[in-house]
Parts: C-alpha cells; sequence; structure tokens
C-alpha cells in the first residue's frame, strides 16, 4: 500500500488536536513543554508545518499592516459613524452619524463597534479605525489554515491561507472600513463551528453557527444568508449523529442565529421613533424596510427606493449604472482581477473533489468541506453575477475563502491521486487554468508590462506538462515543478495585492489593484466603462448639487481638498461629496469649532459625505441631511425648522447631493430652498454657507 493510499483509507478521521502522547513527559518543566509543543504542533504534521504556520500569519500581518494609514479615513462615512460612537454611547448602539443622534448609517452598526472601540482606547486616527480591520484578516487566514489542515493537511493549509491572503479584494478590504472585513470573519467562523459540528453531530456547535451567523446579520443584514444553504446541507448529509438530531441541530443553529441577530433589532424596533435616530437608507425610518428593501430584495431586483440610479434588467447583458449581469460578472472587465483568478482552477477542483469522495461514507469530512465551501462559491457568485441593483466590486471579497479553501482542498486530493491519470491530469488542468486566466487579466492592465503575464503563461504551461508526466519525473525534480505551479497561479493575484498595499484608497466604492483602477469614475481598467457611468450620474445633474459644482477638487467639501492623490497614484474615492468626503480648510474648522458648544451640530449638510468631511476634521457632531444619498426623509423641514428656532444648528452648508432619487424623498431641497431665503449666506474659507443664527436676506464674507 503507498502512502497516498493510506491517507485515502485515513482521511475520515479528523486531525488530533492534542499534543503528541508522551510530550509532557519528555520536556523539563511545565512552560517548557507548553512551548515545545506550540512550535511543534500536531503529532502528525511534520517537523516545518509548525513554524510555516507562524510565518504565514506573520508574513500576512506585514503585507496588511505595510502603507495603512495612508488611506486616512478611508470611506469617510463610517470613519465619521466610528467617530460619533466614540464618544457618545447612544451613537455606539445605533450606528447613528453623528454623535447628536440625527441618523444612522445604512448598515447594522456590528463593524462600527470594533471600530469605535479600538478609537476609544488609541483615539481618534486613520490607524485606530483601520487596525481592526487588518487583525481581521489575519485571523481569517489563520481560521481557514486551520480549517483546511484539519482534513487536508498543512501543505494544503499553507496554500489555502496564502491564496486568500493574496487575493487582491481581500487584501484591500482587510485594510479598508466597510464592514465586509467582519462579515467575511463571521462567515468563516461559521463554516469552522459548522464543520465541528459536522464532525461531532453536535447540536450545541450548531448553535455557535448560528451565533456567529447571527451577529454576520448585524454587520451587513442579509448578504450572510447566501452562506446558510450549504452549511445546512453539509450538516444535513454529513453530521456523525441520527437524522432527527441533524434536524434538531439545524432547528437550534436557527434559533441562535435569530437570537444573536435579533436582539438588536428588538430593541430598535420597540425604542419611539422620537427616542432614537432615524434609520438611515429606510426611507421610512424602519429597520425591516432597511433590511428588505434597500439591503434586500432591492439589491435583487433593482427598485431600491432612494438609491443613486437605477440597476440592470437582471440578467444576460443587462446592467445599468451598476454594470452588466449575466453568468460571466465574476469574469468580467470590473469584477475579474478582484478576485477570479483562481475560480476556474477552484470550480476544477470541486468537482474533481466531490468525484474523488464519491464513493466515501455519508459522514466523510472532507465531502462535506467540498460541499459547504462549494455551496458558499457557487450561490454567492450566482446572485452576485445576477443582481440587478447596486453591486460593488469590492463585494467579492466574500467570495475569497471559498475559493482558497477548494484551491488548497482540491489540489491536496488530486495530490494523493497523483499516481493515476485521472489526478495528476486533475492537477494539470488546474495549474493551466489559473495561469491562462492570469494571462488574460493582465493584459487587461498595463501596469507590469508583457513579462510578467508572458512569464506567468510559460511557467504555468511548462509546470501543467510536467504535472502529466509525474510518474516519469526524477524525485528531485517534482519540488520544483509544484513550486513552479504554484508561482504560476499565485504571481498575477500577488502583484495586483501589491499595488493594493502601496496605495491609498477612499471612498465608498474602492477597488483593487494597479493605480488608476479606481471605483466611481474609474472601475474598469483605464477607467472604460464605471467612467462612462460616473459621468452620467453627473449629466443627470448631481454635478451641480456639490459645493462649487464640481465632483471632488475641492468642490466636493465646502473650502477642502480632496487629499486623496497619494504617492502618484490615482486613489479610488469617486466623486466627492457624493462617494466621499473632502478636507475642509482651517477657516472652516476655525468657524465651525468657534462657540462649538453652544449648539447640538456645529452644521448641517445634505448627504452624509459632505457632513463626515466636516465632523472629522471638528471633532463635532454635524447633521447629515437625508443620509447617504440625501433622499432618507431625515429630517423633515418641520424638524429641521424646530432646531433652528431652537438654536441647535449653527451653520448649513451650501449645495450637497440628495432628492427624490428612485422615490426617496424630498426633504433635503425643501429644507435648502428655505434656508436659501431666509438666513444669510456667508463665505467661510473660499464655501459657502448660510448662518442659521442670523435670520436676514444680507450677505456678508468672512
Amino acid at each position: 500500500m503507498d502512502t497516498a493510499t493510506a491517507e485515502l483509507r485515513t482521511s475520515d478521521r479528523p486531525v488530533r488536536s492534542g499534543p503528541p502522547t508522551g510530550v509532557a513527559r519528555c520536556v523539563n518543566g511545565a512552560g517548557s513543554g507548553r512551548m515545545t509543543r506550540l512550535w511543534r504542533g500536531h503529532a502528525e504534521d511534520p517537523s516545518w508545518a509548525r513554524p510555516a504556520s507562524f510565518g504565514l500569519l506573520i508574513a500576512t500581518a506585514i503585507l496588511y499592516f505595510y502603507n495603512l494609514t495612508a488611506s486616512s479615513w478611508a470611506n469617510s462615512f463610517y470613519s465619521a459613524a466610528v467617530q460619533a460612537g466614540s464618544v457618545n454611547w447612544e451613537a455606539f448602539f445605533f450606528g447613528s452619524s453623528d454623535a447628536a443622534n440625527s441618523i444612522t448609517v445604512d448598515k447594522p452598526p456590528a463593524s462600527l463597534w470594533v471600530m469605535a472601540l479600538s478609537v476609544r482606547v488609541f483615539g481618534l486616527n486613520s490607524f485606530a479605525i483601520l487596525m481592526p480591520e487588518v487583525l481581521m484578516g489575519v485571523a481569517t487566514v489563520g481560521l481557514l489554515y486551520v480549517m483546511v489542515r484539519r482534513h487536508f493537511g498543512p501543505a494544503a493549509g499553507l496554500i489555502s491561507g496564502a491564496t486568500l491572503a493574496l487575493t487582491p479584494v481581500a487584501a484591500l478590504m482587510f485594510r479598508f472600513n466597510n464592514p465586509d472585513a467582519l462579515l467575511v470573519l463571521l462567515m468563516t467562523l461559521g463554516a469552522w463551528a459548522t464543520m465541528k459540528a459536522i464532525e461531532k453531530g453536535s447540536i450545541r456547535w450548531m448553535v455557535l453557527v448560528g451565533v456567529f451567523l447571527g451577529l454576520g446579520f448585524l454587520t451587513k443584514t442579509l448578504q450572510v444568508f447566501l452562506v446558510i444553504p450549504f452549511f445546512a446541507i453539509a450538516y444535513l448529509v454529513a453530521g456523525r449523529t441520527g437524522l432527527v438530531r441533524r434536524i434538531l441541530g439545524l432547528l437550534a443553529g436557527l434559533g441562535a442565529m435569530i437570537l444573536a441577530g435579533g436582539w438588536w433589532v428588538l430593541i430598535v424596533q420597540l425604542v419611539p421613533a422620537s427616542a432614537r435616530p432615524y434609520i438611515g437608507g429606510s426611507t421610512d425610518n424602519s429597520f425591516w424596510n432597511l433590511t428588505f428593501g434597500y439591503n434586500g430584495f432591492g439589491r435583487l431586483n433593482g427598485n431600491e427606493t432612494g438609491s443613486v440610479g437605477g440597476g440592470g434588467r437582471g440578467g444576460g447583458a443587462g446592467g445599468g449604472m451598476w454594470g452588466s449581469t449575466g453568468i460571466t460578472r465574476m469574469f468580467g472587465d470590473e469584477v475579474g482581477s478582484q478576485v477570479s483568478w483562481l475560480i476556474p482552477a477552484a470550480l476544477i477542483l470541486l468537482a474533481m473533489g466531490l468525484i474523488f469522495r464519491g464513493r466515501a461514507p455519508r459522514t466523510d469530512n472532507r465531502r462535506a468541506a467540498y460541499l459547504l465551501w462549494g455551496g458558499w462559491l457557487l450561490v454567492t457568485g450566482l446572485t452576485f453575477s445576477f443582481m440587478a441593483g447596486i453591486f460593488h466590486q469590492y463585494y467579492t471579497v466574500a467570495l475569497a475563502p471559498a475559493i482558497a479553501a477548494l484551491v488548497g482542498m482540491g489540489a491536496r486530493e488530486a495530490w494523493e491521486h497523483r499516481h493515476s491519470p485521472v489526478g495528476s491530469i486533475t492537477l494539470a488542468a488546474a495549474t493551466a487554468a489559473a495561469a491562462t486566466w492570469s494571462f488574460i487579466l493582465l493584459t487587461r492592465t498595463t501596469a507590469y508590462g508583457d513579462w510578467l503575464r508572458i512569464s506567468i503563461l510559460a511557467v504555468g504551461m511548462a509546470a501543467a506538462f510536467l504535472l502529466l508526466a509525474l510518474n516519469w519525473l526524477h524525485h528531485k525534480a517534482i519540488p520544483l515543478v509544484l513550486a513552479a505551479a504554484i508561482a504560476a497561479g499565485l504571481a498575477g493575484p500577488a502583484a495586483y495585492t501589491w499595488s493594493t498595499v502601496d496605495s491609498a484608497h477612499t471612498g465608498s466604492i474602492p477597488t483593487a489593484g494597479p493605480g488608476g483602477m479606481g471605483g466611481f469614475g474609474g472601475g474598469a481598467p483605464g477607467g472604460r466603462q464605471t467612467a462612462a457611468r460616473g459621468g452620467a450620474i453627473l449629466r443627470g445633474g448631481m454635478a451641480g448639487a456639490v459645493p462649487g459644482g464640481t465632483t471632488g477638487g475641492t468642490g466636493g467639501m465646502p473650502g477642502g481638498t480632496t487629499g486623496n492623490a497619494q504617492r502618484g497614484t490615482q486613489s479610488r474615492g469617486g466623486m466627492g461629496g457624493l462617494l466621499n468626503a473632502t478636507t475642509p480648510s482651517t477657516a472652516v474648522v476655525a468657524a465651525l469649532e468657534a462657540n462649538a458648544g453652544k449648539y447640538t451640530w456645529v452644521a448641517a449638510a445634505i448627504g452624509s459625505n459632505n457632513a463626515a468631511g466636516l465632523q472629522l476634521a471638528t471633532r463635532q457632531p454635524v447633521m447629515p441631511i437625508g443620509g447617504f444619498n440625501g433622499s432618507d426623509n431625515s429630517p423633515t423641514l418641520a424638524q429641521f425648522q424646530a432646531y433652528v428656532k431652537a438654536g441647535k444648528i449653527h451653520y448649513f452648508v451650501a449645495g450637497g447631493v440628495g432628492g427624490q432619487q428612485m422615490g426617496g424623498s424630498n426633504a433635503a431641497q425643501e429644507i435648502a430652498t428655505w434656508v436659501e431665503a431666509h438666513f444669510t449666506k456667508v463665505t467661510i474659507g473660499g464655501s459657502t454657507f448660510y448662518d442659521l443664527t442670523r435670520p436676514t436676506s444680507s450677505t456678508s464674507s468672512k
């Protein structure tokens, strides 16, 4: 019996997590024994496994921490909410945009809680906001290694962990303050707990799965539900217990998920609307509307009341301003370079892995892992491909753990069958697919010249050919062939990842890759398709609504500059005012800080990002009229008039984006019209404000 056959016959047994037998007896002192066990790892692992796993985590941390603060506030919309939560516990609980609790962000607050706690400890700065995201990334890489190693060995775990760490969109979002970093970590924790529940046939572990998914709901609402179907299928198929207990486990997990995600929702729904902030993005001050409308089914069908524009037509070449939908969306110009580098290889390895495990027992852990990760990839990938509503490239970070897991698992499975034609062909096909697709993706950018893509294709094809001839190769040549195959698969995404960490990313729609791969107004290579869509929005009239009548530059925020370009690269911020905040001038900051204690809000501005720049600069509450898009009914004209009469607001920022976008509220325009007709216009640092303490039609300058 050869080694591969022996491994196959024992692969269903999980690697023991305890220390090697007798280790404690073979060392002097308990402390020395613990260090030995920590460094040596599992008895079944080779001596290099634990040091290599530590090296993977250290390298990931160094990569993700590098140049971290270049992105400054990153997504100012969320950074302003973090600032508010760091100084006011009510704002912390609800996820308010401002410390005076006028309106929340358009997501539940779980990701904000982590960052706000960091800011409470380390102070308000870019590093304190972004550090938790990096730690989440390192934790996700480590967790993926542990999961894959358990049933496929340390080499497979290292391949999976490295693949995740070097996925460009993962390097982007684990260094950015959108909710996606916490969402991906929680989904990966859910996958880990599901595999534990399968191994042990445990209802208690399924309860933990529900807790992680419930917290995922409090991070980004319904997106976490995409992984649930195959978590449940994997447990129902492979759980090591009877059918009745498996069904009870699923019900227990469902109940735990409802409790873990529902307690906050229940409190929000029970608190009277007058005693809490407006639910941003909901259009009717209801969290359920936000969940199932704007952030829910509206994302699928494109009917998102209050959105900045229409979505796609639901399939084929349809797309509207959010890009073409259809089966090829994940491979297109706008999305492909973010995450798809190893999707072809992952699909090949998934199919062959299921075939290899076809005759395994029902409780086979490896087949359960293929069901879990394969279902995650297919359900999430297809949903992203066909959703007609708001879709951004960075959403695809949710695919990264599944792709990475399947690559490591499938490569190991095929390697164990390497002496058979089907095993060697699988290895060769996956390698050739990865190299070819990397070559194609690299033809879409001029950032690396021709040498990288040609080298990847040449090395990958040579490695694929040699993998077909493994049985005839000298054993000393095999490690070189394997190294070449891995290099061909990871070199392309590694280049994009380095470009990602080496440049700044700001605004609401960041994208990974070399400079110029912008979000809104430059998302496709060379800025072709997304620039056209951004132009369409500007032609629709929003440009005139931004202070100064321009986007970005000094027009995005009164008296400010974007400060987006760093290290000579184009920052991925998008339109100033709507999708990104800008930095106000010192004169503006001084004017707003003067007598700030007399006011509840030192200023009010249409749109959350217009308010965010002022709030982050002054550390004082600024009211974001209309929420993110300026289309929420918060506050109404009557409410705003009452605030002004009570002397709660000092300045109103002229201009701003907002309006009845896709059926949203027109309150922002009503407020702007009323202010312009009844209060004094003042110029501060070259920008226009209205002084709400001076109800006169005269005009003055400071």
